[in-house]
């Protein structure tokens, strides 16, 4: 923890089995499975512009660029602390080239247009938004982990404006991908009503047996084809991860749907 950024400590972790570096806060939000699993939830031949929304220091989009070398990616980020520790961290697994940190507010389209972000024009879009509801939760002390994990606005309001949001910066055709709570699936399917269709979901199960603890839904921009359901992932087996789970953990596997 030699360097410092803003008000604390920075760690220097290892994330994708060693395949990327970030710098984190030591006492902030940090990268794990949800990142991993909305890195390996793009397509493995994917090429072209990547939009991760609310990026934090960029775990998420970094480690789908460290495994398709097609990959350009922009960093959307509110927070000025975890903004500067992206641009760390693109330097640090020499993408800087592929790569752009944009310090925006995603939900007001000034602030966008401000950080020189346009709408349309993302071929993918993923996020890993905030999950809890500031009406029914209790909110960290810490600043970055309260704005990481806890919407702006609450109830469905806030999922149905963070979508209109990444739809907004989704080209025509292109795709968005987020990683949510199953509580918040009935707002998220009403967020694509109008915007998006051909949606596909993926529950995630701690264990096999167990309720799913998250939801992987893919939409297409325009489409107006039928939702579509597909086998859950199952996270952990007797032995630990499963080998699913931990081929994606290393980043040596996508998800197949």
């Amino acid at each position: 923890m030699a360097e410092t950024a803003g008000t604390g400590p920075v760690q220097d972790d290892a994330f994708l089995g060693g395949k990327v570096r970030l710098y984190q806060s030591a006492r902030g939000h940090r990268a794990g499975t949800d990142a991993a699993l909305l890195a390996a939830a793009a397509p493995a031949d994917f090429s072209g512009l990547v939009l991760d929304i609310g990026a934090g220091v960029g775990a998420a989009s970094i480690a789908l660029a460290a495994t398709r070398p097609g990959a350009r990616i922009g960093l959307v980020e509110i927070d000025a602390e975890a903004a500067e520790l992206a641009r760390k961290n693109l330097d640090l697994n020499g993408i800087a080239q592929r790569g752009r940190v944009f310090e925006a507010d995603a939900l007001s389209p000034p602030s966008r247009r401000a950080a020189g972000l346009a709408d349309e024009t993302a071929d993918l879009v993923i996020s890993n938004p905030p999950f809890l509801d500031p009406a029914r939760s209790r909110a960290s002390p810490d600043e970055g982990r309260r704005r990481a994990h806890v919407m702006r606005e609450g109830g469905p309001a806030g999922v149905v404006a963070w979508l209109a949001a990444c739809l907004a910066l989704t080209r025509p055709g292109g795709s968005c991908i987020v990683i949510h709570r199953p509580d918040s699936l009935a707002a998220l399917l009403a967020s694509l009503e109008g915007r998006a269709g051909e949606a596909v979901l993926m529950p995630i199960h701690p264990r096999a047996g167990a309720a799913a603890i998250r939801i992987l839904l893919r939409a297409r921009k325009g489409s107006r084809a039928p939702l579509s359901i597909v086998p859950g992932l199952i996270l952990h087996d007797d032995a630990g991860f499963s080998p699913k789970s931990e081929a994606i953990h290393r980043g040596q596997a996508c998800l197949d749907w």
